[in-house]
């Protein structure tokens, strides 16, 4: 941006805010509340909960995928007789979408940082925190579901503010101008986002605010949000923070103005990443107004608004003055930690739906696409012309992209999840990841064994006293591929986990992820109850009965370590002599049905997953038995 002393008048009608938080502390609700009680939608319009949440996985989930605006009117009394416009961005609270919450922050003056009155702060805290303290963005402390039976306000607030002292001081040197005062000088509200209630005197634990409305939230946005900023004789400058499309007008750059004004049919210069500059004409400038975008002449300083006509406008990129041509930086996000393999399905029994996307084109233009909108993934080449690495934050975030390309029809190959190591002095280094986990005091020592055999050290561990422990270790990424379904099955679902990037420290060593080998299918044919039942002793099926296989194909987990070759399509030989109990079921053993997620952390080295709109299934990589244990013996000889 351009040097700030030059910045000398301020937009005061206008308020620039992102709601921060940890996964399900209740950010999206909370939204939902303020839209409501500003009276932003139709008297009748009817709107569901969760009303930023659009996407079916985000629903599905209930967690927030993508970073999302919207802007709230507010007439009440702190706004001094004028309407003023809060735009709120509502960013995601799991650490895999970390690029959605660095964007986010790019298009605001301050954060409400939205803390569970029960869970406190945990790992996503600290991660959008941070952030927002190196950006020096002003903090607003927001205790949020003070009415939950296990309360503890009093503890969440002073760990909120050791976790803001501390980020502080770890940041003195990254930004040596950073006020400490105004840091520390934090605003508290106390809140029941679920009842659109908050109020700035603290309730008693489990009670909810004495306040019937979100008036006290609104007033502190009002008073310690700081209006946007400029220099109103500063050319034009808006950067494009997010993207978005639209059935009508093809792709919509959603952009914060930082200075000038914007006109519809107005010809600026479009500043690209590789530096070069080329004029665009803004057919289309639409403005916000609650969850729904309405065209407006021009739009101001401080304003977030979305333009069309610009095919092949990328986030990060800086529409500016034609003339006098003054780019913004570009945003930058954390590395990758995370790859796996997606390529086309080359199982024998691809392409047998018509309609499905099958070549090697098509997924590439659906991976190339989903790169103009998600910042923090990266697309790289490999040996094969099919298949293509894709890195991104976590193993969550690649799975929703393969869950997407799934529900749009195609048919993958998907690879095991892998870290992305660095060389540091010549030494292989991984990402690690500071977890955080909170399970009932029976589980500790169950939950203690499962990290250390991950190769995970404790480094905190604490008590409150309602027969929950915290314990936080810091293990490499590698070891929670496939942590969390042992996790939750180690803590029969009491458990909760979460994690964030810690840096990278040199290669921990192997990591076993299970001990149990796999049942692969010896050849091609129709699952038979008569085989299943034979083999259910030694072994959990993925199959049901009448389903289809083929050679290679993983049907179930097998008891032992070692897999086993079985032949799950063979039939009853059918004699004369009939017996009482020779056709009945009944003791077969359901199978486990598999998601996508927990199909990528069974898989081994040596396996992957075929996802195809219908099915998830695993399959040894080399499929033929004979071709595989030639491959071992020449791997043991290396």
């Amino acid at each position: 941006m351009s040097d700030t002393s030059l910045n000398t008048a301020s937009r005061n009608d206008l308020r620039n805010v992102a709601i921060v938080a940890h996964v399900d502390h209740g950010k999206t609700t909370l939204v939902d509340a303020m839209l409501k009680q500003t009276h932003s939608f139709a008297e009748h319009s009817n709107v569901a909960e969760r009303a930023m949440d659009t996407g079916d996985l985000e629903r599905e989930k209930g967690i927030t995928i993508l970073a999302k605006n919207t802007t709230v009117a507010y007439n009440g009394p702190s706004a001094d007789g004028q309407v003023m416009t809060i735009n709120v961005i509502d960013t995601p609270g799991h650490a895999d979408f970390g690029g959605e919450v660095e964007r986010g922050l790019s298009m605001v003056d301050g954060v409400v940082l939205l803390v569970d009155a029960s869970e406190g702060p945990l790992p996503q805290t600290r991660f959008v925190l941070r952030k927002a303290l190196a950006a020096k963005l002003p903090v607003i402390l927001l205790v949020n579901k003070t009415d939950r039976p296990d309360a503890r306000i009093d503890e969440v607030v002073a760990e909120s503010m050791d976790l803001l002292l501390g980020l502080a001081s770890d940041l003195a040197d990254e930004v040596p101008d950073l006020d400490l005062d105004a840091v520390l000088n934090v605003p508290v509200v106390y809140a029941s986002g679920k009842l659109g209630r908050a109020s700035l005197k603290q309730p008693e634990n489990g009670t909810a605010p004495d306040n019937e409305d979100l008036e006290p939230l609104f007033k502190t946005i009002v008073d310690h949000i700081p209006a946007p900023r400029y220099n109103p004789e500063g050319v034009l400058q808006a950067h494009v923070t997010n993207l978005d499309a639209s059935p009508f007008l093809g792709r919509l750059a959603l952009l914060r103005i930082f200075n000038g004004t914007l006109r519809k049919g107005q010809t600026v210069a479009w500043y690209r990443h590789d530096g070069t500059i080329k004029p665009v004409k803004i057919t289309e400038l639409l403005a916000t107004q609650a969850l729904t975008r309405v065209p407006t002449e021009s739009a101001g300083p401080g304003e977030i608004v979305a333009v069309a006509g610009i095919e092949e406008i990328t986030i990060g990129e800086t529409l500016t003055d034609i003339d006098d041509p003054q780019p913004l930086p570009l945003i930058t996000v954390d590395p990758p930690a995370i790859s796996m393999t997606i390529g086309i399905n080359t199982s024998p029994i691809a392409g047998r739906v018509k309609g499905h996307k099958v070549t090697a084109r098509q997924v590439k233009d659906r991976l190339d696409k989903e790169l103009v909108g998600n910042v923090s993934l990266k697309v790289l080449p490999t040996e094969r012309p099919d298949a293509w690495e894709v890195q991104g934050r976590g193993e969550l975030a690649l799975a929703i992209l393969v869950e997407q390309m799934r529900r749009e029809g195609f048919e993958l190959t998907v690879g095991k999840p892998q870290v992305v190591t660095q060389l540091v002095d010549g030494k292989v280094h991984e990402p690690m990841e500071h977890m955080t986990i909170d399970v009932p005091e029976e589980y500790l020592g169950s939950v203690t064994q499962l990290m250390a055999a991950r190769k995970g050290r404790m480094v905190n561990m604490a008590n409150h006293g309602t027969g929950w422990c915290r314990m936080e270790f810091i293990v490499p990424a590698r070891g929670l591929i496939g942590f969390r379904t042992r996790f939750l099955t180690d803590t029969r679902g009491a458990g909760i986990a979460s994690s964030i990037a810690e840096g990278y420290e040199p290669w921990a060593g192997p990591i076993e992820y299970r001990n149990n080998g796999s049942i692969v299918a010896d050849r091609a044919g129709v699952v038979t109850p008569f085989a299943m039942i034979k083999l259910q002793e030694r072994m959990t099926f993925f199959v049901q009965p009448t389903s289809e296989v083929y050679e290679g194909m993983i049907v179930g987990e097998n008891s032992r370590a070692d897999d086993m070759d079985v032949n799950i399509t063979k039939e009853k030989q059918l004699t004369n002599m009939r017996a009482a109990s020779s056709d009945t079921f009944e003791n077969m053993t359901p199978p486990r049905s598999l998601t996508l997620e927990e199909s990528l952390e069974f898989a081994r080295e040596d396996e992957c997953v075929e996802v195809t709109p219908e099915s998830v299934r695993i399959r040894k990589l080399i499929l033929n038995a004979g071709d595989r244990a030639k491959a071992f013996r020449s791997r043991a000889k290396v």
